[in-house]
């Protein structure tokens, strides 16, 4: 369930702090009923850019395979020995 505070909370740094890394998801502040803003800890940043990266790069290679943009294994092995003159 996601953590909704009020933009007055921030007012108490350390409490909210301490909630952003108590937390594993981003905390969503609102202003006059309406979101605003987003914190989240640098740990949860991270990991959230992490696996943002992660799933660009699979559907990258979806698209590679869908356009058959892809080789066997045993020919990218090849040439990764030959690249490295294993």
């Amino acid at each position: 369930m996601p953590k909704i505070v009020p933009i007055r909370d921030l007012k108490n740094t350390t409490a909210i702090s301490t909630l952003c890394h108590e937390e594993d998801e981003p905390i969503f502040v609102t202003k006059n009923g309406y979101g605003d803003m987003v914190l989240m800890s640098m740990e949860t940043y991270e990991k959230k850019l992490f696996l943002a990266n992660v799933y660009e790069k699979l559907e990258e290679a979806k698209q590679d395979m869908k356009n058959e943009r892809c080789s066997s294994v045993e020919d990218a092995v090849s040439r990764i020995r030959k690249r490295h003159g294993l």
